[in-house]
């Protein structure tokens, strides 16, 4: 009887230490911690902005990166976003929360320009 008991809890702890290594090693992912949108960076580099059109879904971000030495905007030509000057290194970043063509430029430097196309 002894023996018999030994087993089934020598067995009962192989089973519960395969159950906890196998929860280790799996991701839990909350409710909450669904994975976000895609997100896109634009580069701002001399004098340009890197792709100059995007095309993303609904929900992403898009972040502009000043690598230029000078500072810039981004601005939407219909006011649906509008950065604060971007100094070099400096970022900003907005979320596309309705789908729709976003052209955009710079109130600096007006000639350079770009386009958000939202799916």
């Amino acid at each position: 009887m002894l023996a018999k008991n030994v087993l089934v809890a020598g067995f009962a702890v192989v089973v519960i230490i395969a159950v906890v290594l196998l929860l280790a090693g799996s991701p839990i992912v909350a409710e909450n911690d669904q994975p976000s949108a895609a997100s896109m960076e634009i580069k701002i580099d001399n004098f340009s902005f890197e792709p100059q059109t995007v095309t993303i879904p609904v929900g992403a971000t898009v972040t502009w990166v000043n690598r230029d030495d000078i500072p810039h905007t981004s601005v939407s030509t219909d006011g649906v976003f509008k950065s604060k000057v971007i100094d070099t290194d400096g970022t900003f970043s907005y979320t596309f929360a309705k789908a729709g063509t976003y052209p955009y430029y710079c109130t600096i430097h007006p000639k350079m320009t770009g386009q958000v196309v939202v799916k």
